[in-house]
């Protein structure tokens, strides 16, 4: 990413700044996502570490962390909308938040992605050496009772 693209964004942990219509927009129509109601989504927002990347006033970019700042940390919901991207900021967000300082204990980071590999490999991401040992449970129905 060029400098003069560095000077026009910013990344912010300010939960106030976020756009939540704009993240649940994107997210609900996410693959991931798919469908999440609003106040699951605004609860995940509250438990987490957040991140926003802004030009301007306007949000671009979101990612969050949920972690203890000590032993793990899972990165989740990392996007950068469609007119931003290719220009570099997603490689440059990624980067800022493996680098927060909070963040600097942590042992183990686990993410999930279908077509992002390339872009994670970059920070020490790898398929797990042991699937084996991870487990997973899935509750397919939970966003049923929600609004």
């Amino acid at each position: 990413m060029n400098e003069d693209l560095k000077h026009r964004f910013y990344i912010s942990t300010d939960k106030s700044k976020l756009d939540i219509a704009m993240i649940h927009d994107f997210l609900r129509n996410s693959y991931w996502a798919e469908n999440i109601p609003l106040g699951i989504l605004e609860k995940s927002i509250a438990n987490s570490l957040c991140f926003g990347l802004y030009e301007e006033q306007q949000q671009v970019g979101f990612a969050r962390v949920i972690t203890d700042y000590a032993t793990s940390a899972f990165l989740k919901d990392v996007f950068i909308l469609e007119p931003y991207r290719g220009q570099g900021l997603g490689t440059w967000f990624v980067q800022f938040i493996l680098n927060y300082p909070e963040l600097q204990d942590v042992q183990k980071w686990l993410l999930g992605t279908k077509d992002a590999h390339g872009l994670y490999r970059r920070y020490g991401f790898k398929k797990s050496t042991a699937p084996e040992k991870l487990m997973m449970r899935s509750n397919p129905n939970a966003y049923q009772h929600q609004n």
